[in-house]
């Protein structure tokens, strides 16, 4: 008779469960949203930091930023190019629109607020959100997906970032990005 109470319990719990389950199910197909989905993307974010046309640009600094061995405070605005290949003259498939703000004192470190929107190949339509710290000076550093819309709604998942080549006049760096989406 003890046990009588617990299986009821359980078999009402599992009741509930299967509700749960299928008005998720539900909603999901009222949305039009698929089951979750894998993919894996390879591109290269190229940004121009000078000439007539720069794709990325110093908007704000502190009074006290010149003095920062990490150009602390210093805010920068995007719309690079997003490529195929690591080469500036590689396949466009889209480009990279935020903002970047220096935020360590101590270390070379940005807060990044970037949207990848694909104009071309497979996710042509399609935006990934990525935000988060970037210490840019690490070989691989990892970023998180936090979103995405199109082919890639909801997406969530990380970035994998490794700095190709940097110079005063332009930057290129690898992503490899793996994300879950409906």
């Amino acid at each position: 008779m003890r046990g009588a109470p617990t299986m009821a319990f359980a078999l009402l719990l599992l009741f509930f469960m299967d509700i749960a389950t299928s008005k998720s199910d539900d909603w999901r197909e009222r949305q039009g949203i698929g089951q979750p989905k894998v993919s894996h993307l390879h591109f290269y974010f190229q940004g121009v930091l000078t000439g007539p046309n720069p794709t990325s640009v110093l908007v704000a600094e502190l009074n006290s930023t010149q003095a920062s061995p990490t150009s602390f405070g210093s805010i920068y605005v995007h719309d690079d190019l997003l490529t195929e290949g690591p080469n500036l003259t590689s396949k466009l498939i889209g480009t990279v629109q935020g903002i970047e703000v220096v935020s360590s004192q101590t270390e070379l470190s940005v807060t990044m607020a970037l949207n990848f929107v694909f104009t071309g190949g497979e996710f042509n339509g399609s935006t990934l959100t990525v935000v988060g710290r970037n210490p840019i000076l690490q070989d691989v550093r990892e970023m998180p997906v936090v979103g995405g819309n199109g082919v890639l709604r909801l997406a969530q998942g990380y970035a994998l970032l490794r700095t190709i080549s940097f110079d005063a006049a332009a930057v290129t760096v690898e992503y490899n990005v793996t994300v879950i989406h409906c």
